[in-house]
């Protein structure tokens, strides 16, 4: 896939303020500082596309960009930042839920996990809790260009073991980095691959 056009649609508070479900769409969210904004800047080739942020927790609405006038690439809350209200946490888990839960047109949610960290509970959680309703889901482990691929390789053979636990088949994975670039082919591959069941999907 080569994506000539992507531009920023709106941002929203509550599922049900986002745009019509015409469209096949596709969630982007992980760990507040994941790299998330970036790796979505070099997915769509936009320098500033995706606002990013040395500080975690920047994005904190339900982001919809329109991408060739054919899909909606969504930008979604990083979770997991502690230095924010309990109110005010309680309030992006309510609004995340329900967009996974209740978007009828989301073909896929991209899990961001950071490839240099061992496992971290509230990232197998979120994954478990997508697989428990049955919401599809690829990982996308970021920031490889920080380490050696034998670290790498070692995290996520870790980070498998530990998913092992709950999945009887582990969902599908990339490795990626916003700075070389790596991976994105195959991201931007599989949304082409995707696409076609929405029509599907709309049909039955």
């Amino acid at each position: 896939m080569v994506i000539k056009t992507a531009d920023f649609l709106k941002s929203s508070s509550d599922y049900k303020q986002c745009p019509g479900e015409d469209k096949p769409e596709f969630a982007f969210i992980g760990r507040s500082n994941v790299g998330k904004s970036s790796l979505i800047n070099a997915l769509v080739n936009r320098k500033d596309l995706a606002k990013t942020s040395s500080q975690p927790g920047k994005t904190q609405l339900i982001n919809h960009f329109v991408v060739d006038s054919n899909w909606y690439l969504v930008d979604l809350p990083g979770y997991g930042y502690a230095k924010t209200s309990k109110s005010t946490r309680e309030s992006w888990n309510r609004m995340i839920r329900n967009y996974l839960l209740k978007r009828r047109n989301l073909m896929t949610v991209f899990v961001l996990v950071d490839s240099r960290l061992e496992p971290q509970r509230i990232d197998l959680e979120f994954i478990n809790f997508l697989g428990e309703n049955s919401v599809p889901l690829i990982v996308i482990f970021t920031k490889t260009d920080k380490q050696s691929v034998k670290k790498t390789n070692e995290n996520i053979e870790v980070f498998r073991n530990a998913l092992s636990e709950y999945w009887e088949q582990l969902p599908e994975m990339f490795l990626s980095s916003a700075k070389n670039k790596s991976g994105l082919i195959e991201i931007l591959d599989e949304i082409e691959r995707i696409i076609p069941y929405f029509e599907q999907d709309k049909d039955n």
